[in-house]
C-alpha cells in the first residue's frame, strides 16, 4: 500500500482537475484503511489488559484523559499534515482511539451475544459510510455553510455528554447516542463531499476527519446495541 506524498496534493489549495480530486480521495481511502490496523491493535490491547475497568472506575478522569490525548494527537497530525510525519502521528492517534474504544468493547463482549453485537455495529457503520459516500458524490452544491451548524451540534452534544456523567439519565443517554449517529453521519457526508469537490486537498487531514466520523458512528451504534445485550 502506498501514498502519494506530492506537494501539489498536500498543499491546502483548490484542486482543479478530476484526476487530482480522485488522487486525494484514493489516498484518503487507502490511509483510512491503514489507520484501522493500529485501532484494532489498541482496542485488542485495551481489552486484553482490561483497561476498560480502570476507565469505568472514574468516568470523569477518563473523559479528561480522552480529551487531552485525542486533541493533543489531533493537533500533532494537523501540524505535520504537509509531511510524512503526519501519517505517523495519525497512526499514533488511531492507536490511542483504539485503546479508548476498549472500554465499550469490553462491556459488550461480556454479553452472551457480544460478538454479534460488534459485527452488527460494524455492519451498520459500513452501511452508513456507503450511504453517505453516495450522497456526497451526488451533491454538487457548496456545503460550506453546513459546517457551522455541525460544529454547534458537536459542542451541544459534548456538553450533554459531560452533564450526563453526573446525571446518568438513561433516556438522555439514548438520545445522545442517537444524536451522535445522526450528527457524525452528517459530518461524514460533509467531509467526503468536501474531498470530492476539491475543497479538501490534504489527504492526511481528510483521513483524520473521515476517521473521526466513522469512529463515533461505530462507538455510538455499539453502545446502543449494547443496551439491549444479554448476559444470559
Amino acid at each position: 500500500m502506498s501514498f502519494d506524498v506530492n506537494n501539489s496534493v498536500l498543499a491546502n489549495e483548490y484542486v482543479s482537475t478530476p484526476a487530482e480530486r480522485n488522487r486525494v480521495l484514493r489516498n484518503t481511502y487507502a490511509l483510512l484503511g491503514l489507520s484501522m490496523i493500529p485501532t484494532v491493535i489498541g482496542a485488542s490491547a485495551g481489552v486484553f489488559f482490561n483497561l476498560g475497568m480502570l476507565m469505568r472506575a472514574s468516568p470523569f478522569v477518563s473523559l479528561i484523559i480522552f480529551m487531552a490525548g485525542a486533541y493533543g494527537l489531533m493537533y500533532m497530525v494537523e501540524k505535520n499534515r504537509d509531511n510524512t510525519k503526519g501519517v505517523a502521528w495519525l497512526m499514533a492517534f488511531t492507536l490511542f482511539m483504539g485503546v479508548m474504544l476498549s472500554m465499550t468493547l469490553s462491556r459488550v463482549l461480556g454479553f452472551k451475544n457480544g460478538t454479534q453485537l460488534i459485527m452488527l455495529a460494524f455492519g451498520g457503520t459500513a452501511v452508513v459510510f456507503v450511504g453517505m459516500a453516495a450522497i456526497a458524490a451526488r451533491v454538487k452544491s457548496d456545503l460550506s455553510g453546513m459546517h457551522k451548524f455541525l460544529i454547534i451540534g458537536f459542542w451541544v452534544l459534548l456538553a450533554a455528554m459531560v452533564a450526563n456523567i453526573f446525571l446518568a439519565i438513561p433516556a438522555l443517554t439514548l438520545t445522545i447516542l442517537a444524536a451522535v449517529v445522526l450528527l457524525f453521519s452528517a459530518f461524514l457526508m460533509y467531509d467526503l463531499n468536501k474531498i470530492m469537490t476539491g475543497g479538501e486537498t490534504n489527504y492526511i487531514s481528510a483521513t483524520l476527519s473521515v476517521y473521526l466520523s466513522i469512529y463515533n458512528i461505530f462507538s455510538a451504534l455499539l453502545q446502543l446495541l449494547g443496551i439491549g445485550g444479554s448476559r444470559d
